[in-house]
């Protein structure tokens, strides 16, 4: 379902309470009334949002009715980029928080003329905090882990597992990995901090570098999320596997993911089956 954003231009409201001896123009009601929807699929970055955002910005001026003068869309990417740069998000406090990134839920919003980028960030964070707010986060507190880090974990989860049934086993791991002190080894959180498109094969050297998300070599979780997870990888999050695994990799020409607890298990699989990139 569509999260509504439209605002209603003062006319058209003014039309609504007054009756006929307030209608204005029928161009101007028309505009301020036509729809338009900019979905953000589960996973997306904040970077990848501006993009959505200038795309469907371009699509719906196109749309727009003729008018003189030319009516124009509020919204703008770069006014995206400003209002989504820091906010506070309520159910994470009265804190101002610098970085968006996993706060700006993913959903499919409508827009119209008026509605302005705060209008849309605020939107995000409003159901946002809606879904968290069902969250039991009482076992992720007995494991010492914070809110954010849970939101942490929910956004490595978005990126690794494709398939519902894979969510609670790879929060499981991480869970189980945290606890070990060992490295998380998650490719899609390099792949996060050094800008690398999941096409790209990552390098020796970018594996070996000291890059804060490069969990292959450093221990503990990212900086921040590594994107904007939807409520099935919050509650993973929030509700991991109990079982011991420690270990998965993708299943060649699949989207699923086997899962180990030991090494030797994990060794010989990849010995037998070879490798399917789980990062």
């Amino acid at each position: 379902m569509a999260v509504r954003l439209a605002l209603l231009t003062s006319a058209v409201l003014l039309l609504v309470g007054c009756g006929a001896k307030a209608a204005p123009p029928a161009t101007t009601a028309v505009v301020a009334l036509h729809q338009f929807h900019i979905p953000f699929p589960e996973g997306y970055t904040r970077a990848q949002m501006v993009t959505r955002v200038a795309t469907d910005v371009t699509i719906a001026t196109s749309e727009l009715p003729v008018t003189t003068p030319k009516t124009r869309l509020v919204l703008t990417s770069a006014a995206y980029v400003r209002a989504s740069k820091n906010a506070v998000v309520p159910c994470f406090g009265k804190t101002r928080w610098a970085n968006l990134e996993g706060f700006l839920f993913p959903a499919t919003y409508d827009f119209d003329v008026e509605t302005t980028a705060q209008n849309l960030v605020q939107a995000q964070i409003v159901a946002f905090c809606r879904d968290w707010d069902t969250l039991d986060l009482s076992y992720a507190r007995s494991k010492n882990l914070t809110n954010y880090d849970v939101l942490k974990i929910a956004s490595m989860i978005e990126e690794e597992a494709a398939v519902p049934g894979d969510r609670a086993k790879v929060a499981g791991v991480i869970y189980n990995r945290l606890r070990d002190h060992i490295q998380l080894g998650i490719d899609a959180t390099l792949r996060y901090g050094l800008h690398i498109s999941p096409t790209q094969s990552i390098t020796q050297s970018e594996l070996a570098s000291d890059n804060p998300y490069n969990s292959r070599k450093l221990y503990g979780l990212p900086p921040t999320p590594i994107g904007n997870p939807g409520l099935a990888s919050l509650r993973a999050a929030a509700h991991p596997s109990t079982l011991g695994y420690l270990y998965y990799v993708r299943i060649p020409g699949t989207n699923r993911q086997v899962f180990f607890e030991s090494s030797t298990a994990f060794n010989e699989y990849l010995a037998t089956h070879g490798y399917g990139p789980h990062g």
